[in-house]
This record gives structure tokens, sequence and C-alpha cells, in this order.
């Protein structure tokens, strides 16, 4: 038996008038999903535990089947692990990230303009250079998002994640480490602009948030009797898969944006189902699409998922045997509001084997359903 977990990034919403209504689910093209669901089980789930930020740190962690309330300790400790840093138990990580914000100190861009790699990485260095020491370091990290290691007494604060604020006053942390963290974030500011200017990048400076210690996890082999690979762009996800002892498969033009590599990725699953049993293949775009309240690219995302992803690897799936499919997003990202929000989400179960009640996935034909524990579906996706 073949197990592949498929992770379209807050693609669950909520109806948009643009759609006529409709969420990007049920607007967008899906076929082969349809025809999944309607052979399969689909239902509700609770992705994100009361109480807990909606994030796709901790909506991956419940799908790869552990308990948020019981695991997770902070972000940034995943990215980090993703990164190879290593955190002692001294230590703190802390989100970095490279943000726009106004004169006027509004949050204009979280991403500063989804600023590439190749621009972010001598922003941080120039950064660490100029504010690093005393236990504090920056490590350059995918795009807009890096790490602060730090020592653990500035880990007491609530900061606001930069996302939430699109739009908005950038609202500074408080708490007890906040007038450490504010004076890192405003120092930052000369530092970033001289460098933005420099490399014609539209950063304005760093935003620290979403911090923790480093997690204990139990490896995923141990907990579930399957050795599996996953891929993603996103340091998050492959962070969690160096917490759990899934192998993380390198993709070229893997971006975690819309123009991402969705064949590649694809035949990355493929080929790693040759001599593993199980693969989680995560993409950013849908997510992506809801921050920036882009309807048309969310659609377009799910639409790419079905055609150049779904189909070809349920074909695929199909001449190697009997296989199992989870699909589901971490979270919903409304594109009315960009942002995460902690709604229930559709999943769906299909077991090649097994004929299932079947249904329709999306968040209409679902909403009646009673929400499960999104880390409970693991189990029982790979029981024997």
């Amino acid at each position: 038996m073949k197990y592949v977990v498929l992770v379209p990034d807050g693609a669950s919403d909520e109806p948009v008038q643009e759609l006529g209504g409709r969420t990007p689910l049920e607007a967008a093209a899906m076929p082969n999903l349809a025809k999944m669901a309607a052979r399969g089980e689909v239902g509700r789930a609770a992705t994100i535990p009361s109480g807990m930020a909606p994030g796709s740190d901790v909506g991956n962690m419940a799908i790869l089947g552990y308990d948020p309330a019981e695991f997770h300790t902070g972000r940034a400790p995943i990215e980090a692990a993703a990164m190879g840093i290593e955190l002692g138990d001294d230590e703190v990580a802390y989100r970095c990230n490279l943000v726009t914000v106004s004169p006027e100190g509004t949050m204009v861009d979280f991403s500063a303009g989804h600023i590439p790699s190749d621009l972010s990485h001598p922003i941080i260095e120039a950064v660490g250079a100029a504010l690093g020491g005393e236990g504090i370091r920056f490590h350059p990290g995918v795009m807009y998002r890096h790490v602060m290691v730090a020592p653990r007494a500035l880990a007491e604060a609530d900061c606001a994640p930069p996302h939430d604020l699109t739009g908005q006053p950038a609202a500074p942390p408080t708490g007890p480490a906040a007038p450490k963290l504010i004076e890192l974030m405003e120092s930052s500011k000369p530092v970033v602009a001289a460098k933005a200017a420099e490399l014609g990048a539209d950063a304005t400076q760093i935003w620290l948030w979403g911090q923790g210690t480093r997690p204990a996890m139990p490896k995923f082999s141990d907990r579930f009797g399957l050795a599996g690979r996953l891929v993603t762009a996103v340091d998050l996800i492959r962070g969690l898969g160096v917490l759990t002892g899934l192998e993380v498969v390198e993709v070229e033009g893997a971006t975690g944006y819309y123009d991402t590599n969705y064949e590649g990725k694809r035949d990355a699953c493929i080929a790693s189902l040759s001599d593993r049993d199980f693969f989680l293949l995560h993409v950013e775009a849908s997510d992506e699409a809801g921050h920036n309240g882009d309807v048309d690219a969310k659609v377009e995302a799910l639409e790419h998922w079905d055609r150049r992803i779904i189909g070809p690897l349920v074909e695929a799936l199909d001449a190697m045997g009997p296989h199992r499919i989870l699909l589901m997003p971490d979270h919903a990202t409304p594109l009315h509001l960009r942002t995460h929000t902690p709604d229930a989400v559709p999943y769906l179960l299909f077991d090649s084997d097994v004929e299932g009640p079947g249904g329709e996935y999306s968040e209409r034909a679902t909403a009646s359903a009673t929400p499960v524990p999104a880390h409970e579906l693991m189990p029982r996706f790979t029981r024997a």
C-alpha cells in the first residue's frame, strides 16, 4: 500500500462575491478531485486546536498526526530545524521576516514584495553584522522568511504575525521581552534601507514573531510504521520533516509562489514511492493567493493542482497498485480577510481498494459534518 498526503496550503475559503457566491474550491475546475471525492470519504477536519494561532506550523503538524496541543512550541524553531540550525536549551528562535512598512507605520507588505532569496540574503547578512552578538544571530532563509536565534530570556513576548497586519498599523511586540525586540526591529531600519536601496529591493525592516524552543517530536516511522519523504518550498514544512524523520526532497523550481514547479513536485512523489511507502506533497500557491486577496490566482492554483498533480499522480498510483490519498489544506485563508482563520477545513480520504460513501469536496458540501481533530486522521489513514 502506498500513502500520499496532498496539502494545498490555505485552499479553504469563504463564499466570494466575484465568484458568484462560490468559494474557490467550488469555482475551480477540478474533475480529478471530484472523481476521487465521489468514491472516497469527505468530511471536516479541525487542523487548528482551540486557542492556538491558525498557522501552517500548527496545521501541518496536525496533518502529520501530531497533536499541536502536545508538540507545538512555536513556528520559528520548526523553520530553524529545516535550516540546520541547532537550538540549545538556553535559546529561542524567532521568525524574522523582511517586510515593507510605510513611513506612517502601516504594514504595506509582509513579504517585502515577495523578495527573492538572492536579494534577501545580503540584507539579512547586513542585519546580522550590525545587530548580532550577545547571543543574537541571524540566519538567511527563503525569500522573505528568515530566523533570528536569541537567548531564551527573550522568549516572553506577544508578537503579531506580519501577514495579519497587512494594511493596518504595524503593532509592535508586547510583554517582558518587547523592549529588546522593538530595539532590534527599529535598529534594523537604516541597515535594511541602505542595503535594499543598493539592491533595488522593497524591504524596510525586519519583523520578529513566531518564537519558540526546539520541540521534541517522535519519528514518523516509529509512530506510524512508515518510512517516507516530503516535498515543499517552505522551510516550515521542511522543518517538520527534519523533526519527524521524513526525508526532504528538493525540487528545482519549487518557489513557494504561483510559479512553483507543480510537475517537479508530482514527479518527485512518484519517484519516491518506488522505495518508500509514504509521501507528503505540499504546495504554497493557494495560500499566497489568499494573502494577496487574488481571486483569480487562487482559483488557478487549485486548477493547477488538479490538472498538473492530481490527475497524473492518480494514474501513476493506479499502475503501482493499492494506494490511499489524504487531501486537505492546513488551514483556511479567506480571500476577503487575507489571513488565516482557525475554521475547520474539508478533508478527503481515498482508498483505491475501498468504495467510500462519496461526496463533494468543498466547504459548503461538508458544512454540516462534525469536525474531527485533524491529528486523528493520520492513524486512520495509515492503519493496515
